[in-house]
């Protein structure tokens, strides 16, 4: 990569803002810091197998796009909870790097790595380090750049998020801040094609559970503990009885 040499500094200091701030909050195993900023070529993406990318809310919606090794790509699709969303586990560093550039972002989507320039188009990468070896990178497009500048011209303010408690923890913990679709299971039932056409309100449907058995707690579809229904302010809640061992998971 070459540095931006012959660039206006304000596009490197933009870009190295934003960086930083989701250098703080991306998941990774080591902490992560802000490299030197440098053109976006092909080699930007060389050795990352993930990327994610968000439009600002800025005029013309520019994007801004993270980049991840394949630890963390790793680490999703092997969580003991099933495979988890890349876009939602780098929507924090995205988030935080545009509440860095005065901005807010959309959500993230997930896209292929070789496909993410030419999403951006002209754009400014910064290398995440983690103990001084690249661990991802934050894109910035040219557009972008030029709304932020366009925005801090009229005076407005470029915010800084403060870093979330225990960001310098980064084993496991870079799971914690991905959303999770958790399901109370009472039991289940199989029909046929007939009989679930000839459903009407007012008739029971027998479950493969006797009464009184726990209900079953899955996470993305993974079974994790059981427990007892209960009602809680007129609203459903489980107690939570056992949590179900690894093996028994599966």
């Amino acid at each position: 990569m070459t540095a931006l040499t012959d660039s206006p500094a304000d596009l490197a200091g933009t870009a190295l803002t934003a960086a930083a701030a989701a250098a703080e909050v991306l998941p990774a195993a080591t902490p992560l810091v802000a490299g030197t900023p440098v053109p976006a070529g092909a080699d930007a993406t060389a050795g990352l197998t993930g990327a994610a990318i968000a439009e600002l809310h800025l005029p013309g919606a520019p994007r801004i796009a993270v980049l991840v090794g394949p630890d963390l790509v790793e680490a999703l699709a092997s969580s003991p909870m099933g495979g988890l969303d890349l876009a939602a586990a780098t929507q924090p560093a995205l988030e935080a790097a545009a509440a860095a550039l005065g901005a807010r972002c959309g959500a993230a989507r997930e896209v292929a790595v070789d496909l993410v320039l030419g999403d951006l188009g002209g754009a400014t990468a910064v290398p995440l380090l983690g103990d001084g070896m690249p661990a991802g990178v934050l894109l910035l497009s040219d557009a972008a750049v030029s709304a932020v500048d366009a925005v801090r011209a009229t005076g407005a303010p470029a915010g800084r998020p403060s870093a979330p408690a225990g960001s310098s923890s980064r084993g496991i913990e870079m799971l914690h801040g991905v959303d999770m679709e958790v399901t109370v299971e009472l039991g289940r039932a199989r029909l046929t094609v007939r009989e679930l056409l000839a459903l009407s309100p007012g008739e029971v449907l027998e479950l493969d559970r006797a009464a009184g058995s726990p209900a079953d707690l899955l996470v993305n579809g993974r079974l994790i503990a059981r427990g007892e229904v209960v009602v809680v302010d007129e609203d459903f809640g489980l107690r939570i009885t056992e949590i179900v061992d690894e093996s028994a998971a599966g």
